[in-house]
């Protein structure tokens, strides 16, 4: 059953959703109402031509970072100096490169205008984050997440160099969270130790049981 929300900051018990995970439409994206929505493993996933749309999928894809990955190629291009990484310094360029970026099957971007402003006002103040990769002072890749806790929920990685997603993501997996939430399954992110977990192990990861 998909509920749909009104102006009160709450959420139907995500055990609820859909089997593809849908479990509300409507609402807004206000932080209140985003920062609950990551407290009980809710996340919005809609494009500019539907309503906002609330997701708990029953398998949640996640990275425990002692279970990263690092392939002898990969682990020969971090000892390289290449890369400098950063932290914070730039979310706003981070977010609109993760919008732009063209993904395979994918017409368009989830990252809305509306998204983008949502997710700044996160960061201003403070739950929102972006681990920033340059390469020559400039920007070569990146990722954003909101952090919950122990946990750091992964929202969108960009790539304009071969290699710079990715130490994004192992600079994260060092920062000393408990999961990485990838939420969606991707092969490139299975290679390097990803796995489904069910909603209930996750739920039990953000309550800190």
């Amino acid at each position: 059953m998909v509920f749909r929300l009104d102006d009160r900051i709450i959420f139907p018990d995500p055990a609820l959703a859909e089997d593809d995970g849908l479990l509300a439409v409507g609402g807004d994206l206000s932080a209140n109402r985003l920062l609950l929505a990551y407290q009980n493993g809710i996340f919005p996933w809609y494009s500019d031509d539907t309503p906002i749309l609330w997701y708990s999928p029953h398998e949640r894809f996640v990275l425990y970072p002692e279970e990263l990955r690092i392939s002898k190629s990969m682990q020969k291009v971090l000892q390289s100096g290449k890369f400098t990484v950063t932290i914070d310094k730039c979310f706003d360029r981070v977010i609109a490169a993760c919008s732009a970026v063209k993904r395979d099957g994918q017409d368009g971007t989830w990252i809305t205008e509306e998204m983008q402003t949502a997710y700044i006002q996160l960061h201003q103040k403070g739950d929102a984050h972006s681990i920033e990769v340059w390469h020559q002072n400039k920007l070569a890749g990146g990722l954003y997440g909101i952090q919950i806790g122990k946990i750091f929920c992964g929202e969108s990685m960009f790539s304009l160099e071969s290699n710079a997603s990715k130490t994004a993501l192992i600079h994260l997996c060092s920062m000393g969270y408990q999961l990485i939430d990838c939420q969606m399954h991707t092969s490139h992110l299975e290679s390097m130790g990803a796995r489904m977990i069910s909603r209930e192990e996750y739920m039990m990861v953000v309550s800190g049981q």
